[in-house]
């Protein structure tokens, strides 16, 4: 779906992202000390932002206590000796 956007202010690279109903995966690179749980709640805070001014007219039918998207929970995995191009056939099979 999306290949290489680099994030300059947080020094993450998105190789990739699938989407599937009911989440997504994101293959990215960053530097080895960035804090992850930090990432994701950027992430999501920053799709939310943008979703919740792009679609509010229908998210708030839905969601109409708060502003929101996601769900606490994530899942983060690192990759050795994988080729990104094996990793990428790997995250377009999930779901």
């Amino acid at each position: 779906m999306i290949s290489s956007y680099y994030h300059n202010k947080h020094k993450v690279v998105i190789k990739y992202v699938e989407t599937d109903k009911d989440h997504i995966h994101y293959m990215i690179e960053t530097r080895p000390n960035i804090n992850l749980s930090n990432l994701v709640k950027t992430i999501k805070s920053y799709t939310t932002y943008t979703i919740w001014k792009k679609y509010s007219h229908l998210l708030r039918k839905h969601f109409w206590k708060e502003k929101t998207f996601w769900t606490d929970g994530y899942f983060i995995c690192s990759v050795g000796n994988v080729s990104e191009e094996t990793l990428k056939k790997y995250i377009e099979k999930q779901g």
